[in-house]
This record gives structure tokens, C-alpha cells and sequence, in this order.
């Protein structure tokens, strides 16, 4: 089960440059100039968990597999987009094949480093490219909408189904405001309508402000005025200095540590974001733990035990049993499985179990 975050913003923004430093590798050019990425890259990288580390120890694992999100660099947006300017059609194609938007802005002054509006007001650059992400929303939708209420008329079912959710959708758009202000109001049934609609507003977003070195650990006045949008919103900010970053990548972990330290900084930026854009996904992780090794797998937040199962093989979803289930801090508590169960704390779990986060299971099926 694979699951993207769109790295987006304006040109020159740093988006490349953070994401070569996040995935560790030259893969995406970074230069001073517009449209210097034009085919999105992605990179996987490893969700840091220091629950792994305690896992393998006790239970001797050879080795530790952790869990992984994937990150895709799309080329910088520009006004008009929505209208085919730039190269516009081609990167907002690229946005609908994402799951979750990290928008990088520019939230540092450089001379040397040109900004494609002019100016450096990252709360103008986000609210330039959420415009754009309206507008192509818009246009799909007040077409689509036209086709689905007529088909609503003759009593198609899935368009009855689906017109309530598209209209409230083109209602906010109507109204200037993204579609994913429209999900807490939805259930579980209306997501999975409004999901099928692929619209580029309704995809969860974190801000991600790009920093001078001088500012990575306090931020400034920039990361201050996007702070006070991103509250406005309910959405979460991380302050990168993607410079850091960059530097980090080339180190050994030894090194880099001291090298942060010496900088004020507790970690990596970079972890932080990764961290942020699996909760931004609302993804959980779980452990399958052995002498062989201890690894983590993602899913959803309130996915049920066989479907947690498929994420490793569909065989053990389609022959789901049961799952053997210790909680973490259980088995961390009574050092692994064996005294977790003399313990009374491992449990045999059903199908309609949901998987908690941090759960050890060892699931039983037939093949």
C-alpha cells in the first residue's frame, strides 16, 4: 500500500533542493531558474520510529525494516496554471496523483535567488497556488456536476449517491475555499465519494516554511504569518532550512548529529516532515517482530485486522484467521512475547478488529 505526498510551490522556493536532501539523492535538479523540474521525481524514504530499535533488541532481530512514504517533487506552479500557463495542465495532473500536499514556501531572503512573482510573502505565494488548485477544481466540477445531476434524474444510483457530495464541493469552490474543509463533515461512505471525485483542493495539506540557517530553529516573521494562516485553517506547520538539510544528507549519522547540535537543532528537519506527512495521511504503523526482523507496516487509521493483513500478502487477507496481538508498551513491559503472554496480554483478535497503533501481530491464516 503506497502512499505520496506532492512536494508543491512556487518556482524557486527550495521544493527540489529540500527533496533531494529528504530521499538523500541528486534525483531532482535544483536551479535558479522556472520550470527547472518538469517530470515529478519520487523518492521513498523511511518514516523514523525509535520503537523499532527497542522491538529488535529484545527480540534479537537480525534486522530492522522500517515502514516507508514516498514523496513526489512536482514541478513549480505559477499564476494561471488552471489556465495552461507555465506548465500548468501537466503539473496539476501530477497533483491528483498524489495523496496529501506538502506546499514548500519561501520564507527566506536571497538576493541571489530570483522569486517568480518579485516579492518574498509566502502567505500570497500559498494563496496563489491554492487559487489555481480552485479554479481547475471549479471547471472539472461545474461540468461534471451538469452530467451527474442529469443522471441523478434518471435514478442512476451512483450519481444519486454522488451529486450531494459534488455539489457541497462546488459550493466551497463558489465560495473561494478548498473542498478538504469539507471532509470532517463527511462519512465514511462520502469520503470514499468524494476521493473518487480526484479533485486537487480536497487532498490534506502541510506548510512547509523553507528557512535561512539563522532561522531553522525559531523561524522568523515569515514562518510567524504562514503560522497564523495555517491555525486559520487547521493545518500544521514545519520549519525547514532546506540549506541544512542538504548538508545533513551528506553526512555520516554520527556527524550530522553533532552537526545539528552545534546548530541549536534537536534533529533533522527532515524527520519531522516525514512524520508530519504520515499523520497528515492519518496513517498508523504496526510491527511484525522476530529473530529475522522487526518490521513496520503501514495503515489507515481505523483499518481492521484482515485488511492490515493484505498489506503484506493478499493471501493473508483472503485466508485471514486471526491475529495474535501484544500492545506495544506490553511488549515492551514484559520483554517480548513470551512474558507478555504469561502476562495475560496477548490476545487472539477477529476480523473485525482494529488495528491500534504500535501493535505487534502475528496473524494466522489459511493459504
Amino acid at each position: 500500500m503506497g502512499f505520496k505526498c506532492g512536494i508543491v510551490g512556487l518556482p524557486n522556493v527550495g521544493k527540489s533542493t529540500l527533496f533531494n536532501a529528504l530521499t538523500k539523492t541528486a534525483a531532482a535538479q535544483a536551479a535558479n531558474y522556472p520550470f527547472c523540474t518538469i517530470e515529478p521525481n519520487t523518492g521513498e524514504v523511511a518514516v523514523p520510529d525509535g520503537r523499532m530499535k527497542k522491538l529488535a533488541t529484545i527480540a534479537s532481530s537480525k534486522e530492522i525494516i522500517p515502514t516507508r512514504i514516498s514523496f513526489v517533487d512536482i514541478a513549480g506552479l505559477v499564476r494561471g496554471a488552471s489556465k495552461g500557463e507555465g506548465l500548468g495542465n501537466q503539473f496539476l495532473a501530477n497533483i491528483r496523483e498524489v495523496d496529501a500536499v506538502v506546499h514548500v514556501l519561501r520564507c527566506f531572503e536571497d538576493t541571489d535567488i530570483t522569486h517568480v512573482e518579485g516579492r518574498i510573502d509566502p502567505v500570497a505565494d500559498a494563496e496563489t497556488i491554492e487559487t489555481e488548485l480552485m479554479l481547475a477544481d471549479l471547471e472539472s466540477l461545474e461540468r461534471r456536476t451538469e452530467q451527474t445531476r442529469k443522471r441523478a434524474t434518471g435514478k442512476d444510483k451512483e450519481s444519486m449517491a454522488a451529486l450531494p457530495i459534488m455539489e457541497a464541493s462546488l459550493k466551497l469552490l463558489q465560495e473561494g475555499k478548498p473542498v478538504r474543509r469539507l471532509t470532517a463533515t463527511l462519512d465514511a461512505e462520502e469520503k470514499r465519494v468524494l476521493e473518487g471525485l480526484n479533485l486537487l483542493t480536497a487532498h490534506p495539506v502541510l506548510y512547509v516554511c523553507n528557512v535561512a540557517e539563522a532561522d531553522a530553529v525559531s523561524g522568523n516573521r515569515y514562518t510567524e504569518a504562514v503560522a497564523a494562516m495555517a491555525k486559520a485553517e487547521g493545518a500544521e506547520t514545519v520549519i525547514i532550512s532546506a540549506a541544512i538539510e542538504a548538508e545533513v544528507a551528506q553526512l555520516p549519522e554520527d556527524e550530522s548529529t553533532e552537526f545539528l547540535a552545534a546548530l541549536g537543532l534537536e534533529e533533522a528537519g527532515l524527520d519531522r516532515l516525514i512524520r508530519a506527512g504520515y499523520k497528515l495521511l492519518d496513517l498508523i504503523t504496526y510491527f511484525t517482530v522476530g529473530p529475522k526482523e522487526c518490521r513496520a507496516w503501514t495503515i489507515r487509521r481505523g483499518t481492521k485486522a484482515p485488511q492490515a493483513a493484505g498489506v503484506i500478502h493478499s493471501d493473508f487477507e483472503r485466508g485471514f484467521i486471526r491475529a495474535n496481538t501484544i500492545a506495544y508498551d506490553d511488549f515492551i513491559s514484559y520483554n517480548g512475547e513470551a512474558g507478555a503472554k504469561e502476562a495475560g496480554k496477548a490476545r487472539d483478535e477477529g476480523k473485525e478488529y482494529v488495528v491500534q497503533d504500535g501493535d505487534v501481530i502475528h496473524f494466522r491464516f489459511n493459504t
